[in-house]
């Protein structure tokens, strides 16, 4: 919301802006309308894939139709479908953008050479993209298991989207692996260490939401604390 309302006040200053220099003719006052018309379809487009991840957790992809997505957005169906041909469409863009986008985001702030540190920092940042995501649904009840679903049944139902969210684990992997190597390089780590098996732990930490405990809501802060712990076993003394 906060970002909508930035945008829209950054477009007036500049229509204001201009219109203190008497230079606003026809076509400035179109482009500045037409700006803040798309910033406003973007963000009715961005609501709708909120509420469609929320209730895709919840209640599970086969059990959320169109006229779900209506109801809880108070929307006319015709406006749903200028933004989305299908309940296909909007699941697998709801999945991208909230589960998949962010991970590529933030696997591509790693810098050539980073350290362990360094991709502790950018798993964090992703884990704090996910709690966004979370903090903003109206439903607080959402954990790891409801999130595990709605993974599993598009990566099943789309096997692109499946490919996608490959490639990411690979890519992460071989981060976890450069870094264990880049710290062993800088004198940080234990030589002893085994590098993949290793990287696989670091990998799977913020698996430790725990799908096994589905009663409590997902708990962000510890991971932090497992991944200093990790990487404190493996350091040299």
């Amino acid at each position: 919301v906060f970002k909508f309302f930035e945008k829209i006040f950054v477009y007036i200053k500049n229509f204001v802006y201009l219109c203190g220099r008497k230079i606003v003719n026809r076509e400035d006052s179109f482009n500045i309308n037409h700006q803040i018309n798309i910033v406003m379809e973007e963000d009715r487009r961005e609501k709708i894939l909120l509420k469609a991840i929320e209730l895709y957790m919840i209640e599970g992809y086969a059990n959320v139709s169109i006229t779900d997505l209506q109801e809880a957005l108070n929307m006319g169906r015709g406006t749903m479908y200028y933004y989305f041909k299908d309940k296909d469409e909007l699941f697998q863009e709801a999945v991208s953008t909230f589960l998949i986008q962010p991970k590529q985001r933030a696997l591509e702030r790693v810098k050539e050479g980073a350290t362990i540190p360094e991709v502790i920092e950018t798993m964090l940042y992703y884990l704090g993209q996910l709690r966004d995501v979370h903090e903003q649904v109206d439903n607080k009840n959402i954990n790891t298991s409801n999130v595990v679903n709605v993974m599993f049944t598009a990566y099943s139902k789309f096997p692109e989207l499946y490919k996608k969210a490959r490639r990411l684990y690979e890519r992460e992997l071989n981060l976890w692996i450069q870094a264990i190597k880049n710290s062993m390089r800088a004198g940080d780590v234990r030589g002893d260490v085994h590098i993949e098996t290793i990287a696989h732990m670091f990998l799977h930490i913020k698996d430790g939401w725990d799908p096994g405990r589905t009663s409590g809501p997902m708990n962000y802060e510890i991971l932090y604390d497992q991944y200093q712990y990790l990487y404190e076993l493996i350091k040299k003394s």
